[in-house]
């Protein structure tokens, strides 16, 4: 896990401390992380029209994120024809179910952080206020 992360967090770098190679670019943007998420919960994968209505994408967007994500090789895309009618089934791939969890533990991560750095910060000032000082100054 600790590969996922960013090494840079040391003090000559503090400015980039909380910069996250596992926040896999990929995944992380809002409708592809939507549609992996939307997949992960359906073993079996999901119709084009269920998961463009699950996501809230039209067409033309979903389809373009689907093909990125093929792509990467994190989902599979089956096309069949039922009751005269084409279908477009996408499910999630044993590849893209890792990257899925792993992309996951580096956000709890990212959480993490942020909730220490807060509380860090928020200590820092309660302790300067205790003083008589002014958080402003």
């Amino acid at each position: 896990m600790g590969n996922l992360l960013n090494k840079r967090g040391s003090k000559k770098g503090a400015a980039h401390r909380f910069a996250y190679d596992g926040l896999d670019r990929v995944i992380h943007e809002r409708a592809r992380l939507s549609v992996l998420t939307s997949l992960v919960t359906h073993s079996k994968g999901l119709l084009f029209g269920d998961l463009k209505q699950l996501c809230a994408l039209t067409d033309g967007n979903l389809n373009r994120h689907l093909q990125v994500l093929e792509a990467a090789k994190l989902i599979a895309i089956t096309k069949s024809v039922q009751n005269n009618r084409p279908q477009t089934n996408c499910r999630i791939t044993a590849l893209g179910r890792k990257r899925y969890v792993e992309y996951l533990a580096v956000l709890e991560q990212v959480l993490l952080d942020v909730a220490a750095a807060v509380k860090s910060d928020q200590t820092a000032v309660g302790a300067f206020s205790h003083r008589g000082g002014s958080a402003e100054s």
